[in-house]
Order: structure tokens, then sequence, then C-alpha cells
């Protein structure tokens, strides 16, 4: 099976919220990617107004490690640097194996 790792991001205005999924489109999903993600999807959550999801998905636990050691804190602190929590948005981060699929 593979490995998920997903971010969630709940924002209090819609500019921001749009200035951050523009951010991801144009080159912070590739980034992660070129990490050793093999894809990704944005989802806008239903029960959540301006709640946002991104799930990528890695090959195995492995190289998602991989990823978090060589990739994830240089992207993380860009993000964090372009859009801190003070600008409404709150984040939170799950990871886990999946275990069934079609």
């Amino acid at each position: 099976m593979s490995y998920r790792y997903t971010v969630k991001a709940k924002f209090t205005k819609l500019s921001v919220a749009e200035e951050w999924l523009n951010w991801l489109r144009k080159g912070h999903c590739q980034e992660v990617l070129d990490g050793g993600a093999v894809n990704y999807e944005i989802v806008a959550l239903d029960s959540e107004k301006q709640s946002y999801e991104v799930r990528y998905q890695f090959p195995d636990k492995e190289r998602f490690e991989s990823y978090e050691e060589e990739h994830a804190p240089r992207l993380r602190a860009e993000g964090l640097a372009l859009f801190p929590v003070e600008k409404g948005i709150e984040y939170s981060r799950s990871t886990g194996e999946a275990i069934f699929g079609g």
C-alpha cells in the first residue's frame, strides 16, 4: 500500500485562502512531489467553510520519512513565513498508511 500525508488549513479570510491555494498550485505541491510524493490532491472541505486539505501520497513510510528529513523543514518554514498563523490560519497535519483502496 502507500503512505499518506495530509495538511489541513482553515482560514478566517477568503483572500488569504485564495493566496495560499495559488501558492500551492504555483510550486509548493510540485516541490513535495520532487521530495518523494507520487501525487496529491487539494480538497475544499464541505464540513468547514474556507477549509482545505492537501493530501499527498508517498509510495511508503520510508519515502515519507526521507521527505520529512530532507525537504519538509525548508518547505514548512517557507510556508509559515508566507502564511503565518497570525493571518488567521489554523493548520493541522496527519499521516498514516493506506490499508484499503480501489
